[in-house]
Parts: structure tokens; sequence; C-alpha cells
């Protein structure tokens, strides 16, 4: 992928191209004293590189469920889940860390910064442990930084800035790795209008921009326009599947279908 600052523009990935996220018959479900709660089921989906995909539906319908299954967070009870090709619930404990740190960028509701280190510091943490050096680290992270608007407050720590700033900080963090999959889990909750706005724009770059399968959770209705597919999901299942820009349902080719053994 692109560094974030030689990124070129790209148009939305081509239908043709393999999904960059599968999952195939999807079963999750949790047990609440003596009740076992099924929250998916049977749920079959495919997600396309290059795109900001959404996925929306009331509290409690089984989409945080999906992105932590999706982003391999949780093995499902069944079915199968597969990522950049990869089927990732066959993967071990250590070969799933390493695939989520190499491929995969998370955005929180609840921004995941520590308080004792500044922006920039925040930035470079997990490039460490793809073992990049402090100095070319330093680099990728301002580079970052710069691409969400957040340069010129590098050197401040998570009480020195608003809650869109420190939004911002999470997704330079998430950006800086170069992931080829980026989650989000209800993003712009906690912000205001015009922060929130600002988040989702640069959702909508980092997907046009870098070619990152952009996969978000939200139940807020600002997001929808800027999506390039809105899966309506309700009862742990997907009721509808349309991209806002043309206000049509997703052609045959992006309805979701089982994959091949």
């Amino acid at each position: 992928m692109p560094h974030p600052t030689t990124a070129s523009p790209r148009t939305a990935a081509s239908h043709s191209t393999p999904p960059s996220l599968e999952a195939v018959d999807l079963h999750q479900s949790f047990v609440t004293g003596v009740v076992r709660m099924h929250v998916l089921q049977g749920l079959t989906l495919a997600i396309q590189p290059g795109e900001l995909t959404l996925i929306s539906g009331p509290s409690g319908c089984g989409k945080s469920t999906l992105l932590s299954l999706l982003s391999g967070l949780q093995r499902p009870e069944s079915g199968r889940v597969r990522a950049l090709g990869q089927e990732i619930g066959t993967l071990g404990s250590r070969a799933l860390e390493r695939f989520r740190l190499h491929h995969t960028g998370f955005v929180f509701q609840g921004f995941n910064l520590f308080p004792a280190l500044t922006a920039l510091e925040q930035v470079q943490l997990p490039l460490g442990y793809l073992g990049i050096d402090d100095r070319a680290s330093a680099r990728r992270a301002l580079a970052a930084l710069e691409e969400v608007g957040m340069a010129h407050r590098a050197a401040l720590r998570p009480a020195q800035l608003s809650g869109g700033e420190k939004q911002r900080v999470a997704i330079a963090r998430a950006l800086a790795k170069e992931p080829q999959l980026l989650f989000a889990d209800e993003p712009t909750s906690a912000l205001d209008a015009e922060n929130g706005q600002r988040v989702i724009d640069i959702l909508h770059r980092i997907a046009r921009g870098h070619g990152t399968t952009v996969l978000c959770v939200s139940h807020d209705p600002r997001l929808v326009r800027h999506a390039d597919r809105v899966l309506g999901m309700e009862d742990g299942a997907i009721r509808s599947d349309w991209r806002p820009a043309t206000g049509t349902p997703a052609p045959a080719a992006q309805i979701p279908h089982p994959v091949e053994p």
C-alpha cells in the first residue's frame, strides 16, 4: 500500500476484484443467566477493497459482534471468516496476532489513547512492534498526523486535546501502519457535528486514497451519504444492501453469497 504522503487517489475497487473480507454462515451467541441469546444466525457477507462500507442498525442488532468476528478479535461459534484471502479462523493465537499487527488497523469510540504519551508517541507505538526503528517510525508517524490535520499538535498529550483531535490521533495511529483493513467501531458517536464530519471525511479519504478496505459500524446517520456501501442490519442479519451514490441496491456481484471451499 502506498505511504500516507505519497498515496494517489483511486476510484472504488472494481466489483470483479476478490473481496478483502468474507463471512460465510456465521453463527454467534452468548449466555445471559440460563438463556442463550443468538446474535448472528447464518450470516454471509462479502466486503470489497478500496471502499468505505458502513454497517448500520439499532443497538443490539449484532453489528459490533460482526465487526469483532471479521477483524479476528473474536472467533465465531461456527462459520468461516476470510480476510485478504486467509482463513483467519484456522490461525493459532500468535499467528492471528501477527495478522492483525501487519494487516489491520482499529479505531474505537473511546479513542484508546495512553495518557502519558504525546500524539506523536501514540502513533509511533505500534510501528515499534513492526520492527521499524525510532527515526523511521517518527517520520512515518508525523506523516500520518499530517494527513489527518494533527501534525501541529504532535507534542501534546490526550488531556490537552479535544475529543475530535483525540479521534484523529487514533486514526493516524491506525493509518501509520499502512493497513489493508481498517475497522472503525462507532468512531463519531462521542463527537459533535463538526468533528464527526471531519472523522467521516478522513475515513472516506483513506478508503479512496490508499485503497484500504474501511469497515465502519455506526448508527450515526451522517455516515450514510459518505459511505460507498451501506449494509442495514437488524436482529443479527443483513436486511438491506445499497449504495447511497446511486440510491439503488448493490449490484448482483455485491449481494452476499456463500463462498466455495
